[in-house]
């Protein structure tokens, strides 16, 4: 009978690997793989998720042993990635995408203790391959990228060659752009930064060093008509001053120079997630007049440029902006104007719909299915709950945060803890005037 690793999600947010008999048949290297992570897993709880972030990912392994591969591997490609990585070595820190762990938690598959699963544990899980990786390097004699080599033969650290975008204060031309690559000075391996075209100075005649250089960007050039167009144009090798247009679409093929193996540096504001323009739904934030699912609740309507609030005549002028950035605000952005468009008619739409208020029910509603009010735009809608529909919607998540209820003199029975907190459930929803449905033959008391 063959066997298949398993990961298991501890209610403590520990990560365990256990083995089961499976009637598939597992390959060679998949075996020699599982036994691997598992003699790693055994010496040390964090080194078999290190090494699964370089193991092979065409390797097949169990649905939930390669959910963590997989989110292991986003860190490795990070770590790979980081300009000077050789220098910092074991003081490097690699920052979770917070929009990208969101969506490796949105992807878990079926597994033991999913139901544990939430962000607090992947950003935990992230810590500790950071703990692990600067650990095991700090103690190793090579170079990060040999000690990474060791790991799997595989996975190298990606070239020498930089890309830098940074903004300038030229009105009409607002970006420059320079390509670099990094040279060993000295003993202690520390690194410069040099233009481009110094390297055609110190390779000389060296064509095949020269080669090795700039293949990352040879690799780049096969998929950006942009950077090929700097090659042919021998740009490349100087330092250029951009349009906003300009630099938008070098923004945008990020990901192919990266993947290519180019490092990029660029404005932090273009790394944040959420900066885009968005709708905010703000409701409840005082009690209604009366309560129960026909209530009116207060509610507003409000624009947001990430965490700023911006007004309508603001993103109307964004409108006029050429496809691309705008600067609004002493910060550029980038402009879709078709969303744009499309966040500004649901903000109208939003402010005469719900011109009288809205209802607890429609309230409710709009946090379940946001797409059933502003179709398409899900994602660029924003629910924010008031002081006073926070507090129900938190006391009706956890019935341990209601205040106790004492029943009526009458009752003469002794209430057990899970039957106290029942009622106190129970009478909540009626001060709400909700009704209330308890499932027949549950054993949990309903007679009482």
């Amino acid at each position: 009978m063959n066997q298949e690793l398993h990961a298991i999600v501890m209610p403590d947010g520990a990560l365990n690997l256990e083995w089961s008999e499976t009637a598939e048949p597992v390959s060679k290297t998949t075996q020699l793989l599982q036994r691997e992570i598992f003699r790693r897993y055994n010496s040390d709880k964090d080194s078999w998720l290190l090494f699964a972030a370089f193991s092979d990912p065409h390797i097949p392994l169990s649905p939930s042993v390669n959910y963590w591969r997989n989110f292991a591997g986003a860190f490795a490609r990070q770590l790979s990635r980081t300009p000077d990585l050789e220098t910092l070595r074991h003081r490097v820190r690699i920052e979770p995408d917070e929009e990208a762990l969101n969506q490796v938690l949105e992807s878990a598959p079926p597994m033991t203790g999913a139901e544990y699963l939430n962000m607090e544990i992947l950003e935990s899980a992230w810590t500790r391959l950071n703990q692990a990786f600067s650990i095991a390097v700090k103690s190793y004699a090579g170079t990060v990228e040999a000690f990474i080599r060791e790991y799997t033969p595989n996975v190298h650290l990606v070239g020498r060659v930089f890309f830098h975008l940074v903004e300038s204060k030229d009105n009409k031309l607002p970006f420059a752009f320079l390509a670099t690559y990094s040279t060993r000075l000295d003993k202690d391996g520390k690194s410069k930064h040099l233009p481009l075209k110094y390297a055609l100075e110190e390779y000389g005649q060296d064509n095949q060093k020269l080669l090795e250089l700039l293949a990352t960007v040879y690799s780049a050039a096969g998929k950006s008509a942009l950077i090929a167009e700097l090659i042919e144009s021998g740009e490349l090798f100087h330092p250029l001053a951009w349009t906003a247009k300009e630099a938008f679409t070098f923004l945008k093929e990020v990901p192919i120079y990266e993947d290519s193996g180019v490092l990029c540096r660029i404005p932090n504001w273009w790394k944040a997630t959420g900066t885009g323009v968005k709708l905010n739904i703000h409701v409840g934030d005082k009690a209604p007049s009366y309560v129960g699912m026909d209530a009116i609740l207060s509610f507003d309507a409000r624009l947001l440029l990430g965490d700023m609030e911006i007004s309508e005549e603001e993103a109307i002028r964004l409108l006029d902006q050429a496809e691309g950035l705008a600067f609004i605000k002493n910060k550029w952005v980038e402009v879709d104007p078709e969303k744009l468009k499309q966040v500004l008619d649901a903000y109208r739409n939003a402010k005469k719909f719900m011109s009288g208020g809205l209802t607890l029910k429609e309230a409710m509603r709009l946090q379940l299915h946001p797409e059933t009010f502003f179709k398409e735009l899900e994602q660029a809608t924003q629910i924010s709950n008031g002081q006073w529909l926070a507090s129900v919607i938190q006391k009706l998540h956890q019935p341990a945060e209601i205040a106790p209820v004492t029943p009526g003199d009458d009752f003469i029975a002794q209430l057990r803890p899970y039957q106290q907190q029942g009622l106190n459930w129970l009478y909540y929803l009626h001060t709400l005037n909700f009704g209330a449905c308890l499932a027949d033959d549950m054993g949990l008391g309903k007679t009482v």
